[in-house]
Protein backbone atom coordinates (compact mmCIF):
# COMPACT_ATOMS: atom_id res chain seq x y z
CA UNK A 1 0.00 0.00 0.00
CA UNK A 2 1.33 3.58 -0.85
CA UNK A 3 3.25 5.03 2.10
CA UNK A 4 0.94 8.41 2.17
CA UNK A 5 -2.02 5.82 3.30
CA UNK A 6 -3.43 5.02 6.95
CA UNK A 7 -5.86 2.12 7.58
CA UNK A 8 -8.41 2.06 10.42
CA UNK A 9 -9.54 -1.18 11.00
CA UNK A 10 -13.03 -1.67 13.36
CA UNK A 11 -13.21 -3.42 16.36
CA UNK A 12 -16.38 -2.79 16.86
CA UNK A 13 -17.99 -6.65 16.34
CA UNK A 14 -15.13 -8.26 18.56
CA UNK A 15 -15.77 -6.22 21.38
CA UNK A 16 -19.11 -6.65 21.44
CA UNK A 17 -18.64 -10.09 21.51
CA UNK A 18 -17.00 -10.48 25.00
CA UNK A 19 -20.17 -12.81 26.35
CA UNK A 20 -19.04 -15.49 23.47
CA UNK A 21 -16.47 -17.80 24.20
CA UNK A 22 -17.11 -19.51 20.96
CA UNK A 23 -16.36 -16.83 17.45
CA UNK A 24 -18.74 -16.99 14.68
CA UNK A 25 -17.71 -16.52 11.13
CA UNK A 26 -18.17 -13.01 11.13
CA UNK A 27 -15.63 -13.03 14.50
CA UNK A 28 -13.56 -14.85 12.73
CA UNK A 29 -13.05 -12.30 9.62
CA UNK A 30 -12.50 -9.39 11.67
CA UNK A 31 -9.96 -11.43 13.75
CA UNK A 32 -8.09 -12.08 10.70
CA UNK A 33 -8.47 -9.03 9.17
CA UNK A 34 -6.35 -7.43 12.34
CA UNK A 35 -3.91 -10.35 12.20
CA UNK A 36 -3.28 -9.69 8.55
CA UNK A 37 -2.89 -6.55 8.43
CA UNK A 38 -0.58 -6.40 11.52
CA UNK A 39 1.68 -8.50 9.48
CA UNK A 40 1.49 -6.24 6.48
CA UNK A 41 1.07 -2.64 7.12
CA UNK A 42 2.25 -2.52 10.89
CA UNK A 43 3.34 1.51 10.53
CA UNK A 44 0.44 2.45 8.94
CA UNK A 45 -2.30 0.42 10.72
CA UNK A 46 -4.59 1.99 13.76
CA UNK A 47 -7.57 0.41 15.41
CA UNK A 48 -11.00 1.76 16.29
CA UNK A 49 -14.11 0.70 18.58
CA UNK A 50 -17.45 1.59 19.02
CA UNK A 51 -18.82 0.05 22.49
CA UNK A 52 -21.51 -1.07 24.09
CA UNK A 53 -22.33 2.95 25.31
CA UNK A 54 -22.13 3.92 22.28
CA UNK A 55 -19.12 6.01 22.45
CA UNK A 56 -16.75 5.75 19.38
CA UNK A 57 -12.72 6.39 19.04
CA UNK A 58 -9.19 4.89 18.52
CA UNK A 59 -7.90 1.84 20.20
CA UNK A 60 -4.29 2.74 21.18
CA UNK A 61 -2.15 -0.44 19.23
CA UNK A 62 -0.79 -1.93 22.16
CA UNK A 63 -4.05 -1.92 23.95
CA UNK A 64 -5.43 -3.47 21.11
CA UNK A 65 -3.07 -6.24 20.60
CA UNK A 66 -3.99 -6.96 24.37
CA UNK A 67 -7.48 -7.25 23.39
CA UNK A 68 -6.51 -9.78 20.03
CA UNK A 69 -4.32 -11.80 22.23
CA UNK A 70 -7.07 -12.11 24.80
CA UNK A 71 -10.05 -12.63 22.20
CA UNK A 72 -7.76 -15.47 21.13
CA UNK A 73 -7.19 -17.05 24.33
CA UNK A 74 -10.75 -17.05 25.02
CA UNK A 75 -11.67 -18.87 21.78
CA UNK A 76 -9.27 -21.21 22.57
CA UNK A 77 -10.44 -22.52 26.31
CA UNK A 78 -7.07 -21.16 27.76
CA UNK A 79 -9.08 -18.61 29.73
CA UNK A 80 -12.50 -18.61 30.36
CA UNK A 81 -15.29 -16.03 31.15
CA UNK A 82 -15.98 -16.16 34.93
CA UNK A 83 -19.45 -17.77 35.71
CA UNK A 84 -20.34 -15.46 38.59
CA UNK A 85 -22.14 -12.48 37.95
CA UNK A 86 -20.04 -10.10 40.03
CA UNK A 87 -16.75 -11.41 38.56
CA UNK A 88 -18.01 -11.64 35.33
CA UNK A 89 -19.20 -7.79 35.27
CA UNK A 90 -15.67 -7.52 36.33
CA UNK A 91 -14.22 -9.16 34.06
CA UNK A 92 -16.26 -7.31 31.19
CA UNK A 93 -15.41 -3.99 32.88
CA UNK A 94 -11.54 -4.68 32.68
CA UNK A 95 -11.77 -5.28 29.16
CA UNK A 96 -14.08 -2.04 28.41
CA UNK A 97 -11.51 -0.30 30.21
CA UNK A 98 -8.28 -1.34 28.11
CA UNK A 99 -10.55 -0.48 25.00
CA UNK A 100 -12.17 2.46 26.09
CA UNK A 101 -12.34 4.42 22.78
CA UNK A 102 -9.85 7.58 23.00
CA UNK A 103 -10.19 11.10 20.75
CA UNK A 104 -9.56 10.71 16.98
CA UNK A 105 -6.22 12.18 15.96
CA UNK A 106 -5.36 14.37 13.16
CA UNK A 107 -4.63 12.77 9.92
CA UNK A 108 -1.06 12.70 9.60
CA UNK A 109 -0.96 10.83 6.07
CA UNK A 110 -2.87 12.17 2.79
CA UNK A 111 -5.71 9.85 2.55
CA UNK A 112 -7.04 7.73 5.68
CA UNK A 113 -9.04 4.90 4.76
CA UNK A 114 -11.80 3.50 7.42
CA UNK A 115 -11.87 -0.54 6.70
CA UNK A 116 -14.74 -2.55 8.44
CA UNK A 117 -14.94 -6.26 7.90
CA UNK A 118 -17.99 -6.78 9.86
CA UNK A 119 -22.17 -6.13 9.38
CA UNK A 120 -21.64 -4.43 13.40
CA UNK A 121 -23.85 -0.59 13.26
CA UNK A 122 -24.43 -0.61 9.52
CA UNK A 123 -27.92 -0.35 10.16
CA UNK A 124 -27.45 2.99 11.47
CA UNK A 125 -25.95 5.24 8.39
CA UNK A 126 -26.11 8.55 10.50
CA UNK A 127 -23.67 6.72 12.96
CA UNK A 128 -21.49 5.16 10.49
CA UNK A 129 -21.62 8.75 8.80
CA UNK A 130 -20.53 10.87 11.62
CA UNK A 131 -17.76 8.42 12.35
CA UNK A 132 -16.58 9.28 8.61
CA UNK A 133 -17.06 12.86 9.37
CA UNK A 134 -15.18 12.80 12.59
CA UNK A 135 -12.23 10.40 11.09
CA UNK A 136 -12.17 12.46 7.50
CA UNK A 137 -12.30 9.21 5.86
CA UNK A 138 -12.65 7.06 3.10
CA UNK A 139 -14.58 3.95 3.27
CA UNK A 140 -14.20 0.19 2.17
CA UNK A 141 -16.63 -2.43 3.59
CA UNK A 142 -16.60 -5.78 3.27
CA UNK A 143 -19.84 -7.76 2.63
CA UNK A 144 -20.17 -11.45 3.97
CA UNK A 145 -23.77 -11.90 2.00
CA UNK A 146 -27.23 -10.58 1.03
CA UNK A 147 -28.87 -13.90 2.67
CA UNK A 148 -31.27 -11.91 4.32
CA UNK A 149 -32.56 -10.08 1.93
CA UNK A 150 -32.55 -12.72 -0.82
CA UNK A 151 -34.34 -15.62 1.27
CA UNK A 152 -35.85 -13.45 3.40
CA UNK A 153 -37.71 -16.50 5.32
CA UNK A 154 -34.58 -17.59 6.82
CA UNK A 155 -33.85 -14.40 8.62
CA UNK A 156 -34.91 -13.25 12.10
CA UNK A 157 -38.15 -11.43 12.28
CA UNK A 158 -37.39 -8.15 11.22
CA UNK A 159 -34.03 -9.94 9.89
CA UNK A 160 -34.32 -8.83 5.63
CA UNK A 161 -35.84 -4.78 7.15
CA UNK A 162 -32.07 -4.98 8.77
CA UNK A 163 -30.42 -5.71 5.98
CA UNK A 164 -31.64 -3.58 3.68
CA UNK A 165 -30.51 -0.40 6.18
CA UNK A 166 -27.06 -2.36 6.12
CA UNK A 167 -26.63 -1.85 2.07
CA UNK A 168 -28.45 1.09 1.99
CA UNK A 169 -25.60 2.24 4.39
CA UNK A 170 -23.11 0.62 1.90
CA UNK A 171 -24.34 1.99 -0.97
CA UNK A 172 -24.85 5.63 0.49
CA UNK A 173 -21.52 5.80 2.60
CA UNK A 174 -18.87 3.38 0.74
CA UNK A 175 -16.02 4.26 -1.36
CA UNK A 176 -15.16 0.83 -2.00
CA UNK A 177 -16.34 -2.77 -1.22
CA UNK A 178 -14.64 -6.39 -0.88
CA UNK A 179 -16.90 -9.02 -1.93
CA UNK A 180 -16.35 -12.53 -0.16
CA UNK A 181 -17.57 -14.31 -3.59
CA UNK A 182 -18.74 -13.56 -6.78
CA UNK A 183 -22.16 -14.62 -5.62
CA UNK A 184 -22.15 -11.42 -3.04
CA UNK A 185 -20.79 -9.85 -5.86
CA UNK A 186 -23.68 -10.10 -8.36
CA UNK A 187 -26.07 -10.13 -5.67
CA UNK A 188 -24.81 -6.52 -4.40
CA UNK A 189 -24.64 -5.50 -7.99
CA UNK A 190 -28.21 -5.83 -8.15
CA UNK A 191 -29.13 -4.48 -4.80
CA UNK A 192 -27.41 -1.17 -6.36
CA UNK A 193 -29.32 -0.76 -9.68
CA UNK A 194 -32.10 -0.33 -7.77
CA UNK A 195 -30.47 2.37 -5.66
CA UNK A 196 -28.80 3.78 -8.91
CA UNK A 197 -25.49 3.84 -6.86
CA UNK A 198 -21.83 2.96 -8.60
CA UNK A 199 -19.25 1.53 -6.28
CA UNK A 200 -15.79 -0.21 -6.68
CA UNK A 201 -16.37 -3.88 -6.28
CA UNK A 202 -13.53 -5.98 -6.24
CA UNK A 203 -14.11 -9.85 -4.93
CA UNK A 204 -11.59 -11.59 -2.93
CA UNK A 205 -12.35 -15.10 -1.22
CA UNK A 206 -11.77 -15.27 2.54
CA UNK A 207 -8.55 -17.06 3.65
CA UNK A 208 -8.18 -20.26 5.56
CA UNK A 209 -6.26 -20.27 8.77
CA UNK A 210 -5.00 -23.69 9.19
CA UNK A 211 -3.93 -23.79 12.49
CA UNK A 212 -4.30 -27.53 13.05
CA UNK A 213 -0.98 -29.24 13.97
CA UNK A 214 -2.12 -33.24 14.53
CA UNK A 215 0.59 -34.25 17.15
CA UNK A 216 0.24 -31.04 19.35
CA UNK A 217 -3.77 -31.11 19.06
CA UNK A 218 -3.73 -34.90 20.28
CA UNK A 219 -1.69 -33.76 23.15
CA UNK A 220 -3.73 -30.73 24.02
CA UNK A 221 -7.17 -31.73 23.31
CA UNK A 222 -9.22 -34.89 22.98
CA UNK A 223 -9.90 -36.65 19.98
CA UNK A 224 -13.51 -37.10 18.28
CA UNK A 225 -13.11 -40.76 19.01
CA UNK A 226 -12.06 -40.66 22.09
CA UNK A 227 -14.81 -37.96 22.98
CA UNK A 228 -17.39 -40.01 21.54
CA UNK A 229 -15.99 -43.17 23.51
CA UNK A 230 -15.87 -45.12 19.89
CA UNK A 231 -12.55 -46.73 18.02
CA UNK A 232 -11.14 -45.03 14.91
CA UNK A 233 -12.24 -47.49 12.50
CA UNK A 234 -16.36 -45.99 12.64
CA UNK A 235 -17.35 -43.86 10.48
CA UNK A 236 -17.70 -39.90 11.81
CA UNK A 237 -19.73 -36.98 9.85
CA UNK A 238 -19.24 -33.33 11.00
CA UNK A 239 -21.59 -30.09 10.34
CA UNK A 240 -19.63 -26.77 11.25
CA UNK A 241 -22.58 -24.35 11.56
CA UNK A 242 -24.91 -22.39 13.78
CA UNK A 243 -28.16 -24.56 14.05
CA UNK A 244 -30.93 -22.35 12.16
CA UNK A 245 -33.12 -23.10 9.26
CA UNK A 246 -31.07 -21.91 6.43
CA UNK A 247 -28.40 -24.83 7.36
CA UNK A 248 -30.79 -27.34 6.70
CA UNK A 249 -30.20 -29.34 9.94
CA UNK A 250 -33.83 -31.04 9.18
CA UNK A 251 -32.64 -33.12 6.32
CA UNK A 252 -29.79 -34.82 8.21
CA UNK A 253 -31.66 -35.61 11.46
CA UNK A 254 -33.99 -37.06 9.52
CA UNK A 255 -31.35 -39.27 7.28
CA UNK A 256 -29.99 -40.12 10.42
CA UNK A 257 -33.34 -41.06 12.39
CA UNK A 258 -33.70 -43.42 9.03
CA UNK A 259 -30.35 -44.81 9.38
CA UNK A 260 -30.70 -45.72 12.63
CA UNK A 261 -33.70 -47.76 11.51
CA UNK A 262 -31.88 -49.55 7.85
CA UNK A 263 -28.39 -50.04 10.14
CA UNK A 264 -28.87 -50.10 14.32
CA UNK A 265 -25.59 -50.36 15.32
CA UNK A 266 -23.69 -49.87 12.25
CA UNK A 267 -24.81 -46.53 11.80
CA UNK A 268 -22.14 -43.65 11.38
CA UNK A 269 -22.12 -40.93 13.88
CA UNK A 270 -22.87 -37.39 13.07
CA UNK A 271 -21.30 -34.46 15.14
CA UNK A 272 -22.89 -31.59 14.84
CA UNK A 273 -20.40 -28.05 15.80
CA UNK A 274 -22.08 -24.63 16.71
CA UNK A 275 -24.78 -22.85 18.98
CA UNK A 276 -27.87 -23.28 18.97
CA UNK A 277 -29.66 -19.90 16.61
CA UNK A 278 -33.12 -18.87 15.94
CA UNK A 279 -36.52 -20.01 14.68
CA UNK A 280 -35.08 -23.86 14.83
CA UNK A 281 -37.82 -25.20 17.09
CA UNK A 282 -38.31 -28.41 14.90
CA UNK A 283 -35.03 -29.28 14.96
CA UNK A 284 -34.23 -28.49 19.01
CA UNK A 285 -37.67 -31.01 19.30
CA UNK A 286 -35.33 -33.83 17.37
CA UNK A 287 -32.44 -33.34 18.79
CA UNK A 288 -33.82 -33.46 22.65
CA UNK A 289 -36.54 -36.15 22.45
CA UNK A 290 -36.31 -38.38 19.42
CA UNK A 291 -34.52 -41.94 20.91
CA UNK A 292 -32.75 -42.66 17.47
CA UNK A 293 -30.57 -39.41 17.74
CA UNK A 294 -29.53 -40.55 21.34
CA UNK A 295 -26.55 -42.49 20.54
CA UNK A 296 -25.68 -41.30 17.33
CA UNK A 297 -25.87 -37.38 16.86
CA UNK A 298 -23.72 -35.48 19.13
CA UNK A 299 -24.34 -31.51 19.90
CA UNK A 300 -20.93 -29.19 20.92
CA UNK A 301 -21.45 -26.02 20.72
CA UNK A 302 -18.42 -24.58 22.25
CA UNK A 303 -15.23 -25.61 20.35
CA UNK A 304 -11.17 -23.42 19.93
CA UNK A 305 -10.34 -23.44 16.44
CA UNK A 306 -7.41 -26.16 17.14
CA UNK A 307 -9.86 -28.80 18.63
CA UNK A 308 -12.73 -27.97 15.35
CA UNK A 309 -9.56 -28.32 12.97
CA UNK A 310 -8.50 -31.74 14.49
CA UNK A 311 -12.25 -33.25 14.86
CA UNK A 312 -12.55 -32.07 11.04
CA UNK A 313 -9.70 -33.58 10.06
CA UNK A 314 -10.21 -37.00 12.14
CA UNK A 315 -14.06 -36.98 10.52
CA UNK A 316 -14.50 -39.07 7.35
CA UNK A 317 -16.18 -36.05 5.46
CA UNK A 318 -17.79 -32.64 6.32
CA UNK A 319 -21.13 -32.03 5.49
CA UNK A 320 -22.74 -28.45 4.55
CA UNK A 321 -26.69 -29.07 3.41
CA UNK A 322 -27.50 -25.17 3.85
CA UNK A 323 -30.13 -23.63 1.49
CA UNK A 324 -27.53 -20.35 1.22
CA UNK A 325 -24.30 -19.53 1.67
CA UNK A 326 -22.19 -16.52 1.19
CA UNK A 327 -19.29 -18.15 1.14
CA UNK A 328 -18.76 -21.67 2.53
CA UNK A 329 -15.42 -21.10 4.98
CA UNK A 330 -15.30 -24.75 6.59
CA UNK A 331 -15.49 -26.13 2.68
CA UNK A 332 -12.12 -24.46 2.16
CA UNK A 333 -11.26 -25.47 6.14
CA UNK A 334 -12.13 -29.35 5.06
CA UNK A 335 -10.09 -29.62 1.92
CA UNK A 336 -7.07 -27.64 2.96
CA UNK A 337 -7.24 -30.51 6.00
CA UNK A 338 -7.42 -33.38 3.00
CA UNK A 339 -11.12 -34.00 4.65
CA UNK A 340 -13.92 -34.94 1.20
CA UNK A 341 -16.92 -32.70 1.36
CA UNK A 342 -20.51 -33.18 0.64
CA UNK A 343 -22.09 -29.86 -0.02
CA UNK A 344 -25.45 -28.12 -1.07
CA UNK A 345 -25.46 -27.44 -5.12
CA UNK A 346 -25.41 -23.75 -4.66
CA UNK A 347 -23.13 -21.09 -6.20
CA UNK A 348 -21.24 -20.32 -3.37
CA UNK A 349 -20.11 -23.35 -2.64
CA UNK A 350 -19.12 -24.35 -5.96
CA UNK A 351 -17.09 -21.08 -5.87
CA UNK A 352 -15.41 -22.28 -3.05
CA UNK A 353 -14.97 -25.91 -3.44
CA UNK A 354 -14.61 -25.93 -7.28
CA UNK A 355 -14.10 -29.61 -8.46
CA UNK A 356 -13.79 -31.45 -5.35
CA UNK A 357 -16.62 -31.57 -3.24
CA UNK A 358 -19.71 -33.66 -4.14
CA UNK A 359 -22.83 -31.42 -4.61
CA UNK A 360 -26.04 -32.58 -4.10
CA UNK A 361 -29.42 -30.59 -4.29
CA UNK A 362 -30.02 -29.70 -0.40
CA UNK A 363 -33.69 -31.10 -1.02
CA UNK A 364 -32.83 -34.54 -2.46
CA UNK A 365 -33.22 -36.89 0.84
CA UNK A 366 -32.32 -39.88 -0.61
CA UNK A 367 -29.22 -38.43 -2.30
CA UNK A 368 -27.76 -37.19 0.52
CA UNK A 369 -28.46 -40.61 2.50
CA UNK A 370 -26.21 -42.97 -0.15
CA UNK A 371 -23.58 -40.44 -0.04
CA UNK A 372 -23.26 -40.77 3.60
CA UNK A 373 -23.83 -44.31 2.79
CA UNK A 374 -21.14 -44.07 0.20
CA UNK A 375 -18.79 -42.33 1.89
CA UNK A 376 -18.87 -44.71 5.21
CA UNK A 377 -17.57 -47.23 3.70
CA UNK A 378 -13.38 -47.77 4.55
CA UNK A 379 -13.14 -48.04 0.76
CA UNK A 380 -15.17 -45.32 -0.95
CA UNK A 381 -14.01 -44.96 -4.58
CA UNK A 382 -16.07 -41.72 -4.22
CA UNK A 383 -13.56 -40.79 -1.38
CA UNK A 384 -10.95 -41.65 -3.86
CA UNK A 385 -11.75 -39.56 -6.50
CA UNK A 386 -12.28 -35.95 -3.79
CA UNK A 387 -8.61 -37.13 -2.70
CA UNK A 388 -7.13 -37.06 -6.23
CA UNK A 389 -9.12 -33.61 -6.81
CA UNK A 390 -7.66 -32.26 -4.17
CA UNK A 391 -4.29 -31.86 -5.63
CA UNK A 392 -5.65 -29.44 -8.10
CA UNK A 393 -7.19 -27.14 -5.63
CA UNK A 394 -5.97 -23.78 -4.85
CA UNK A 395 -5.80 -22.76 -1.03
CA UNK A 396 -7.82 -19.31 -0.56
CA UNK A 397 -5.17 -17.36 1.83
CA UNK A 398 -5.66 -14.54 3.81
CA UNK A 399 -2.44 -12.64 2.50
CA UNK A 400 -4.11 -13.16 -1.61
CA UNK A 401 -7.54 -11.45 0.18
CA UNK A 402 -5.67 -8.56 2.14
CA UNK A 403 -3.39 -8.02 -0.89
CA UNK A 404 -6.66 -6.93 -2.87
CA UNK A 405 -8.19 -5.30 0.18
CA UNK A 406 -5.02 -3.18 -0.16
CA UNK A 407 -5.08 -2.89 -3.65
CA UNK A 408 -8.58 -1.28 -3.50
CA UNK A 409 -7.54 1.19 -0.95
CA UNK A 410 -4.74 1.94 -3.04
CA UNK A 411 -6.77 3.35 -5.94
CA UNK A 412 -9.24 5.63 -3.88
Amino acid sequence: MQPDREIVLDLSRLLSRLFHATPTGVDRVEMAYARALLRRIPDQLSFAAINIFGRYGRIPNDKALIFLDHVDNLWNGKISIPPKSIEKWQYISKIYGLMWPQSVPENSRSLRIFLQSSPHHLTNQKLMASILKKEKAKFICLLHDLIPISYPEYARPNGADLHIKRMNTVAQLADGVIANSYDTEKKFQDFLQKSEKNIPIVTAHLGVDIRHNSKLSKNIHPSLFETLNINEEQPVFIYISTIEPRKNHLLLLNIWRNLVTLYGDKTPYLVLVGRRGWENENILDMLDRCPAMQKRVFEFSHLGDDQMQLWLKQSRALLMPSFAEGYGLPIAEAISLGVPVICSDIAAHREVGGIVPEYIDPIDGLGWQNAVIEYSRSNSERVEIQKKAMLKWQLPSWDAHITAVLQLADKL
